[in-house]
């Protein structure tokens, strides 16, 4: 119930800041960040913070208790465990100091990376191990391989996309509204690709748990 909690804070506390975002919130156009900040959301951005940092704690707690019940032998779950508890001591270091220098892109990129490999580690050997079980272990690592992959492809697609935004268009301002007018596509954008992980993420945790941990 933990994750759930968390996910449910998360997803609440972005909606209303982005409901009390001056002028609107572009979700298509606009980073997460500028939820955050509150000289660029000042009627919203506790919203936003107290939802990632709700995340954090309830990501953190379930963690902590994860590790103690976790599958006995099962390393590529133990390593997905802590790169996830890893992933959300980061979102809650955004959430209470946002405004270090150039501290928020490190802590948000450790989160997005953390918690995308932690969870691809635990789905890969919750799938492989559940695949054997059902007599499928001829493709029990292509099945886990597809089912990981998917939890990072995002941020992959996101790295990809900005490497050719730099070379290709290099002249093109940071990610924001203007780019709808201007006719620039959504799948350029690198808010969008933040907002992507976020859901994958969501969906991936939600299913994972209730399932990770079974003691043995």
């Amino acid at each position: 119930m933990a994750l759930l909690l968390g996910l449910f804070g998360f997803w609440t506390g972005m909606v209303l800041a982005g409901s009390n975002y001056p002028g609107g919130y572009d979700w298509l156009y606009t980073t997460i960040s500028s939820l955050v900040y509150p000289e660029r959301n000042p009627g919203g951005f506790l919203w936003a913070r107290g939802g990632m940092g709700l995340c954090g704690a309830c990501g953190l707690y379930w963690t902590a208790w994860a590790v103690r019940n976790r599958t006995q032998g099962a390393v590529l779950q133990a390593v997905g465990i802590c790169t996830l508890g890893f992933g959300y001591l980061c979102m809650m270091c955004c959430a209470l100091l946002p405004d270090i220098p150039r501290g928020h892109d490190a802590l948000a990129l450790g989160a997005f990376v953390s918690l995308c490999v932690g969870a691809a580690l635990i789905s890969f050997e919750l799938i492989g191990r559940r695949a054997q079980q059902r007599r499928l272990a001829r493709v029990r690592w292509a099945l886990a391989g597809i089912v990981a992959g998917l939890a990072f492809a995002p941020v992959l697609f996101a790295a990809f996309t900005q490497a050719y935004v730099s070379r290709a268009l290099p002249t093109l301002p940071w990610v924001n509204p203007a780019w709808r007018a201007r006719g620039i596509p959504v799948y350029l954008s690198f808010a969008f690709w933040e907002w992507m992980p976020c859901a994958v993420l969501s969906l991936y945790l939600a299913m994972l748990s209730g399932a990770v941990v079974t003691r043995r």
